[in-house]
């Protein structure tokens, strides 16, 4: 059904439609919205259950317990919420819980800022969550049944983020997903293993140095082996919604005959695109590689887009203070062990921090900028 209202509420309705069981969230902006509105459809009966909590450190935490249990779960937050969480995001990927969260993205101070950058979710990509990073409000909603699908399959818990207020705040038509459309997609939890009274089974247990290593290689096998599987749940739902996202990795646009390529993720690549699509009615070739999932990262899919291309760039829309930017060391790590390693160049460019503008002006500098072939370390 499309509808004409705010991202963060169009969020929200797909949270009902998937069916989330017990949800627990703290508002801070930007994600404030999406905790509002889920608790006003609590208020109306369509929400089981809704966990008013002191802070994002207690609302993982309950969802932990609520997950561990066997109920379908949900939260929302941003930024320093993203950092309050810290501990427990490791604790529920690690107990192999499929909490699903939607994270708008934002800032970490100092100075303080509430506007968006990449910098909140970074911490995190140790942690053994999968990150999904969504370009628009349209394929957030059509990636939160995806991302219930996944996590439930794989036991693994996994985010969706969005750019926030680029995307929370905007106001737009979105197809909204119905739940009886969801439901064809999405079967109902039923975990193999759960806390229960009846047949009680320790989760999350305390480990000794000759296991503990076991366990996170087994987590690190298994979501190196979702690449698979993320892909083969894109095309399931794609078929059903009538809607595509590249492969559920990548998205490749117009890269096939491109010599030069940036490679983003989220909101700015909007932008790009339309860079992309003026420079080309000028004759040059370019093209935009989207990364999806950050976690686990496309290396295979990255490495077959950047063979035969010129030059590079790569832009990341946080830092590393003291060290390459984290996109830019992902997409190095694809090709160090081949020969495309002496064969591309591939430029870093950092931009956006903070909620600075990042124009479809400066996706065409960035372009103009990889015409020299020397490698560039910038912020735009």
């Amino acid at each position: 059904m499309v509808k004409t209202l705010e991202g963060s509420h169009a969020i929200a309705e797909v949270v009902v439609n998937c069916e989330a069981e017990v949800l627990a969230c703290y508002p801070i902006t930007p994600s404030t919205h999406i905790a509002e509105k889920l608790q006003k459809f609590y208020a109306d009966g369509k929400i089981p259950e809704y966990i008013t909590v002191e802070q994002e450190f207690s609302a993982i935490s309950a969802l932990a317990g609520a997950s561990a249990a066997g109920a379908r779960t949900f939260t929302t937050t941003s930024s320093q919420g993203v950092a309050l969480m810290h501990e427990v995001l490791y604790a529920t990927a690690g107990m192999r819980l499929p909490i699903v969260m939607c994270v708008a993205n934002r800032s970490l101070n100092s100075p303080l800022g509430i506007w968006c950058d990449h910098q909140d979710i970074m911490p995190e990509r140790d942690s053994g969550w999968i990150i999904l990073m969504c370009e628009s409000n349209q394929e957030a909603v059509d990636t939160l049944p995806q991302a219930y699908k996944i996590a439930e399959s794989l036991l693994l818990p996994v985010m969706v983020c969005i750019d926030g207020f680029y995307l929370t705040h905007a106001v737009e038509q979105i197809d909204i997903p119905q739940k009886e459309i969801i439901q064809k997609f999405l079967p109902k939890f039923k975990p193999e293993f759960k806390l229960d009274s009846e047949n009680p089974v320790t989760l999350g247990i305390y480990s000794t140095p000759e296991f503990l290593q076991d366990f996170r290689e087994d987590i690190a096998k298994d979501v190196d082996n979702s690449r698979e599987p993320i892909k083969k749940t894109e095309e399931e739902f794609s078929k059903i919604i009538g809607r595509k996202y590249g492969n559920g990795l990548i998205e490749n646009y117009k890269c096939d005959d491109a010599e030069r390529v940036i490679i983003a993720m989220s909101s700015f690549c909007g932008n790009i695109k339309e860079a992309i699509d003026e420079l080309r009615e000028k004759g040059e070739k370019v093209g935009l590689l989207r990364i999806k999932s950050f976690r686990p990262f496309p290396y295979e899919d990255v490495r077959k887009i950047i063979e035969g291309k010129k030059h590079i760039g790569v832009f990341d829309r946080a830092t590393t203070l003291g060290g390459y930017p984290p996109l830019y060391t992902d997409v190095l790590a694809s090709v160090y062990d081949s020969k495309l390693a002496k064969k591309v160049s591939i430029s870093s460019f950092i931009g956006g921090i903070g909620g600075k503008d990042v124009t479809v002006e400066d996706a065409k500098n960035i372009f103009k900028s990889l015409k020299n072939k020397k490698i560039k370390r910038e912020f735009v």
